[in-house]
């Protein structure tokens, strides 16, 4: 298994897990609000009950005082209805209500009290949704018996705040947990970085010896036994050039990199006239398109791109094949396409972003660094774009990558070559 798979597989446990936490906190919080509300339903079904006998004990100026003594002690909101002829849920009375909604003042001079009745029809209505109402008996009436009403009421307010509670908890805890993701991720890739970094630059530092050394040794070989025009002779040389080149890399990351106007087709040219002779002689190198256009590059860096480009279609063809380089210039939006296709295996449609990931490979000895890298010295360092723009398995692969031309072109703010973590 990859490591981008193993990766791929913590991620997933670790969302299960969470998932599994978030779920038992707001069961056990429902649970909780639960038997809140069945507690809060039983407390106001014995204040109803106590009404109900009290109603019938005082006058009506002492039922203003039982009422505001349940006011007092029964944080909620209560309405009480009674049958008309005209309306089955007349009100009858009420408390906790808005005081500004149920009662206001009108008129001039002769002031008089008035009602917002659409207030209470929608109060009554919100009641209704949230529970069943308590029937209770009312005032006894000389020959007519008892009024029946009926009793409503709504959530206290602490109970409706305490069914949000959960999710504001989740909330918070989800953010706490991004945040201490995100700067846990930006400090370990920092540390990564600088130990990348530092491995890079000794390498350069390494590889300077040999080099200086192997150049010295083709100038002896060169003057001792007249091979100024040896073609043997020439590759090594180019060998040797392709050799600083990479420790030129090595040596500038963490660094800016320069950006220069280039012909892309030569820069291509260049390079695939070095690598194809160094690749084996069933695959062929076709390149076409626009060989005026421009673009801003730094060779080193683009090169790199080109090169993880072509081996990766290379590896991909098992006997004979192609590699066809077009480029192609985008005149309404000042774009240069440069598409790389081949003629492997294809890859799986699924597989399209997947391939850009750092440690994804399909190969046994492949370190999976090498698209990740393209995409990197494509977007951050040239601000362009890099895509598998078709595919399909068994007749090959098209890589896209979108520059801005020289004419259009602004500076990159980004620094430093791509990092390898």
């Amino acid at each position: 298994m990859n490591p981008y798979q193993k990766k791929r597989r913590w991620k997933f446990f670790l969302l299960i897990f969470a998932t599994v936490i978030g779920a038992a906190s707001v069961f056990y919080s429902n649970s909780f609000i639960k038997k809140m509300e069945r507690e809060e339903a039983t407390q106001f079904k014995l204040r109803v009950k106590v009404l109900e006998q009290q109603m019938n004990m005082y006058d009506l100026d002492e039922l203003t005082d039982v009422f505001e003594t349940i006011r007092k002690n029964l944080k909620m909101d209560v309405i009480l209805t009674k049958k008309t002829a005209k309306n089955p849920d007349s009100i009858y009375s009420w408390t906790g209500l808005d005081s500004t909604k149920t009662l206001y003042n009108i008129g001039g001079k002769n002031q008089t009290l008035e009602f917002d009745s659409l207030y209470f029809v929608r109060q009554l209505n919100i009641m209704k949704r949230q529970h069943s109402p308590v029937a209770m008996r009312g005032q006894y009436i000389d020959g007519k018996g008892y009024e029946e009403l009926k009793a409503y009421y709504k959530d206290s307010f602490i109970l409706t705040q305490l069914r949000f509670f959960p999710f504001i908890q989740l909330g918070v805890v989800a953010l706490f947990i991004l945040a201490a993701y995100v700067a846990f991720s930006s400090a370990r890739r920092a540390e990564q970085d600088q130990v990348w970094v530092g491995m890079a630059k000794e390498t350069a530092h390494q590889l300077g010896t040999p080099i200086s050394s192997l150049m010295a040794w083709v100038e002896l070989i060169k003057s001792r036994f007249d091979a100024e025009d040896d073609p043997l002779v020439a590759e090594m040389e180019n060998d040797i050039h392709r050799l600083e080149i990479i420790t030129d890399r090595f040596s500038k990351i963490g660094s800016k990199p320069i950006l220069e106007d280039h012909v892309v087709f030569l820069v291509i040219k260049n390079f695939v006239a070095y690598f194809k002779v160094r690749t084996s002689d069933k695959v062929k190198f076709i390149i076409t398109g626009d060989n005026q256009v421009r673009a801003m590059l730094s060779i080193p860096l683009f090169d790199w791109v080109i090169e993880n480009l072509l081996k990766n279609a290379a590896n991909a063809i098992e006997n004979e094949g192609t590699i066809t380089i077009n480029i192609i210039e985008h005149l309404a939006k000042e774009e240069v396409f440069i598409d790389v296709t081949d003629t492997g295996r294809g890859i799986p449609r699924s597989k399209f972003d997947t391939v850009f990931q750092p440690g994804y490979t399909t190969r046994k000895r492949g370190w999976g660094l090498g698209l990740s890298l393209t995409k990197r010295m494509v977007e951050n360092y040239h601000s362009g774009q890099i895509f598998v723009k078709d595919s399909e398995l068994g007749k090959g692969t098209t890589f896209r990558i979108i520059l801005k031309s020289s004419i259009t072109y602004e500076p990159t703010t980004n620094t430093g070559i791509p990092r390898m973590g």
